[in-house]
């Protein structure tokens, strides 16, 4: 499925009864958005190979998964030019992630987006996130939520003068339960929503396939968990970590700091980099990763959107 569109950097994308992307413009830069399949798999991810850091997330999804899955939870596009060049990469779906070239691909999946019912959430960098939103937002969609957020990251191993965490572990399916329930709690903290709820079984077997990879860290003391970190992504250079957390009854007592810097300094001796998301306003969490060692990358924008009444 290709739509031909063309677009400027103060272009209106419009979708018409034919269902074909078109714009007016007085300088037009042609653009075709397609939805992706397996054959384009290694042309896509040398197109992601470029800023590695920004890209984590997709480049895990189509190494693991390939760029059509359910597992993906949404539907990978294209956007090339009139040369057939990849300009743009989308993946639009439940988390709405893009890696543009150019600004200008950022209406024509914004276009698409806007037909996806399944959208949650769109992550990325603050300028791409709010140039795709104010085409997006077209149809009268409002945010449910907004969180401007740093990407941090790290490249250098912690000082391994921070005690060593000898309980630290990946989860086993012993764990399940009791890092649904974490898990859940994080999610529900960071967006309003609680997954148990909303797609009981379907997290369930999410978080289930995530600890069968040894992608979950925990450190359990009689039966307590007391920390966790969930690998989201991880490819050949950079893994991306989320859901980090410390049992409220354990906070101030360096269990955190401690444990966090055990798993980046194990991780960063196969990757070149780890990366994480943090809220801006989330100062305490700031200063324990700054402490850890991890810097300032780029500014992200996550937007929760609105979810549809049954």
């Amino acid at each position: 499925m290709n739509h031909l569109i063309t677009s400027s950097a103060t272009a209106r994308i419009e979708l018409s009864v034919s269902n074909e992307l078109s714009v007016s413009s007085v300088a037009p830069h042609v653009l075709t958005v397609q939805l992706l399949t397996n054959e384009h798999k290694l042309e896509v991810l040398a197109f992601l190979a470029v800023r590695p850091v920004h890209t984590v997330l997709m480049t895990d999804f189509i190494s693991n998964n390939g760029l059509v899955s359910a597992l993906n939870r949404g539907s990978f596009y294209a956007c090339r030019g009139e040369r057939g060049d990849l300009e743009g990469v989308a993946l639009i779906g439940h988390m709405t992630l893009f890696e543009v070239r150019t600004e200008a691909v950022l209406p024509a999946f914004a276009s698409v987006a806007q037909n996806c019912s399944a959208a949650r959430l769109i992550v990325g960098e603050q300028d791409h996130v709010e140039r795709f939103w104010s085409h997006y937002a077209e149809t009268g969609r409002v945010p449910r939520l907004v969180c401007r957020e740093l990407l941090l990251e790290q490249r250098q191993p912690p000082s391994d003068q921070l005690e060593a965490m000898p309980g630290l572990r990946p989860a086993t399916s012993d764990d399940l339960t009791a890092v649904m329930a974490v898990h859940a709690e994080v999610a529900f903290e960071e967006s309003g929503v609680d997954p148990m709820k909303v797609d009981p079984i379907g997290f369930r077997l999410r978080t289930a396939r995530r600890i069968e990879q040894q992608r979950v860290w925990v450190w359990v003391e009689r039966g307590r968990l007391i920390f966790k970190a969930d690998i989201a992504a991880s490819t050949s250079r950079v893994v991306y970590l989320e859901g980090i957390y410390v049992n409220p009854e354990d906070r101030g007592k360096g269990y955190g700091l401690h444990c966090l810097a055990q798993l980046s300094r194990g991780l960063l001796s196969r990757v070149e980099s780890v990366c994480l998301l943090v809220n801006i306003e989330n100062q305490r969490a700031r200063n324990l990763y700054q402490r850890i060692g991890y810097k300032l990358h780029s500014r992200y924008n996550t937007v929760f959107l609105q979810l549809h009444s049954n």
